[in-house]
């Protein structure tokens, strides 16, 4: 509903611009139709005093929160220059008809205070199109065309005060209203885009017409040429980065000397990407995004495809957010191996679109086909302890033609799994259960540690030997740095005190060398704080 009064308001301020001084430059348009025009102008202004209300009760972001206080919107609304230019152009001008009469459209020139709405729809719909450059386009040839009109409008207004066909340069009095305003529109065309062969001016006042029509001109031209560039350049930005990014693979290819089919190979896949709009990196384009976003742009696009693994179903969710956010795209092109029988297992894979095929030993033998929303390779990347298999391929999967994958590696599995310990042991168990159907689990050789855990638990303790004896030398360096401070306190105090302090015996001596009984407290006390 938002959008749509939008529409509605920017059609009619769009409709005023064009019409009010038109009507008021050609005599013809407004008398030829005053009932019509009288309609269509009250019509506008009970649609922009409704607009008016509207404002007074359209919510804000606050602090990224929408406000819905009616005071704070009507108080909002009222502080705005907008609402000063809006109350002006719903004064009721239409009143002084009845002193000039209904043919005077000047009085409705008000109303073109609201021209900044289109302004404000045109943003927002340039932030919401999916094809921003096309809309910028239309936009700027829409501002040039609203230009030429009202130029084409003031050259008859201007030729009509000077006298219709009175020289070779004003407009001559033709009889049609249509002829009359096409000629004008022409001319307004020629001289605005500065290409000229129109009659030259006459008197002082047409060479002073002409000469700021013609830096107009200039100035149009040159907003179209950058706009247009701009615009150019944007759309070819992609396309651009791509060209380049094929360039430096043909150039290293020519150096290295690659085979000549191996470049067509290469070129080809370029291609595919290129025209299937793969070329571009999704992490380089959703990095500017905060993770929160990223996090639900991924969840929209893959979650759906990560339900459909079966050890993932019903799994916690925000173990399969933490996955989601783990999915690499890839493509294969036709011939490629995905994966070889007794490869070992680094990745899973989704297919998302494309056809691959399991192959025998010898490569020609085709034993199954792989489609759309088909995933393998989910079992080798859990290390099940009493597989068979271990962590190998089982086999050959070749890709039919190019293929878009969807890939999972051990370690993002692995990364993902340590905030979700229970979740780890459902997938383990369901793994379990899978290869069981398979007979591919060895239930005895199941319960002992496989050599990855075992190496993983010997990696642990090593690391905590490690932490172990980095805290004992921490330990020793304070302890050695506390007795160097309490030697230089004792050395401090002897000399303080005149008297040599023997640790460990039971004597002290004086500065004279008289040595007395460390036990005889009556004759001298000496308090020693350490």
């Amino acid at each position: 509903r938002a959008h749509m009064r939008y529409y509605n308001n920017d059609s009619n301020v769009l409709t005023e611009l064009l019409c009010v001084l038109c009507r008021a430059c050609f005599d013809e348009l407004q008398t030829s139709g005053a009932i019509v025009w009288l309609v269509l102008d009250y019509l506008c202004d009970g649609l922009y005093i409704l607009d008016t209300a509207v404002r007074l009760r359209t919510g804000f972001l606050e602090q990224g929160l929408l406000v819905k206080d009616l005071s704070k919107l009507r108080d909002s609304y009222l502080k705005t220059v907008q609402f000063k230019l809006d109350l002006l152009s719903i004064l009721p001008t239409d009143l002084f008809y009845l002193s000039l009469g209904i043919h005077t459209p000047l009085l409705r020139f008000n109303r073109l205070l609201r021209f900044n709405r289109m302004f404000e729809f045109f943003d927002r719909t340039e932030t919401r199109t999916s094809y921003p450059n096309a809309f910028r386009i239309t936009n700027l040839v829409l501002y040039i065309l609203v230009i030429i009109h009202w130029n084409a409008c003031m050259y008859y207004s201007f030729s009509k005060a000077l006298g219709l066909g009175s020289d070779s340069w004003v407009y001559p009095n033709q009889t049609t209203l249509s002829r009359g305003y096409i000629y004008c529109l022409y001319w307004s065309t020629l001289t605005l885009t500065t290409i000229g062969e129109t009659p030259p001016p006459v008197r002082d006042e047409e060479f002073l017409f002409v000469v700021f029509d013609f830096l107009v001109g200039v100035l149009i031209f040159a907003s179209i040429v950058g706009n247009v560039g701009a615009m150019i350049s944007n759309m070819n930005a992609t396309r651009a980065e791509f060209q380049s990014r094929i360039d430096q693979v043909k150039h290293y290819m020519q150096f290295r000397h690659v085979s000549r089919d191996l470049e067509h190979r290469v070129i080809r896949w370029f291609d595919y990407l290129w025209t299937n709009q793969k070329a571009v990196d999704e992490q380089e384009v959703l990095k500017s995004l905060p993770n929160k976003l990223r996090a639900e742009i991924a969840i929209n696009v893959h979650l759906e495809t990560l339900k459909k693994v079966r050890i993932f179903q019903d799994c916690e969710a925000g173990l399969l957010v933490e996955l989601v956010l783990k999915l690499r795209p890839q493509v294969f092109s036709p011939g490629d191996y995905i994966c070889r029988k007794g490869d070992i297992g680094k990745e899973m894979y989704i297919i998302k679109d494309g056809r691959l095929a399991v192959v025998g030993d010898d490569g020609a033998t085709q034993l199954a086909m792989l489609t759309s929303g088909s995933c393998f390779g989910e079992i080798s990347i859990l290390n099940i302890r009493g597989s068979k298999m271990g962590n190998r391929r089982t086999a050959n999967i070749r890709s039919l033609g190019y293929s878009d994958l969807f890939c999972l590696s051990k370690r993002d599995l692995t990364e993902a799994l340590s905030d979700f310990p229970h979740a780890r042991t459902q997938l383990e168990q369901r793994g379990r259960d899978i290869l069981r159907k398979e007979g591919l689990l060895d239930e005895v050789g199941g319960d002992s540690l496989g050599v990855e855990e075992m190496e993983e638990k010997v990696e642990k303790l090593e690391a905590c030997v490690d932490r172990l004896q980095t805290r004992l030398a921490r330990l020793q360096m304070e302890y050695a740095t506390a007795q160097q401070r309490l030697k230089q306190r004792i050395t401090a105090l002897e000399h303080s005190v005149g008297t040599t302090v023997t640790v460990g015996s039971g004597f002290l001596s004086d500065a004279d060398g008289n040595e007395s009984g460390g036990d005889d407290g009556a004759r001298s006390e000496i308090n020693i704080r350490l």
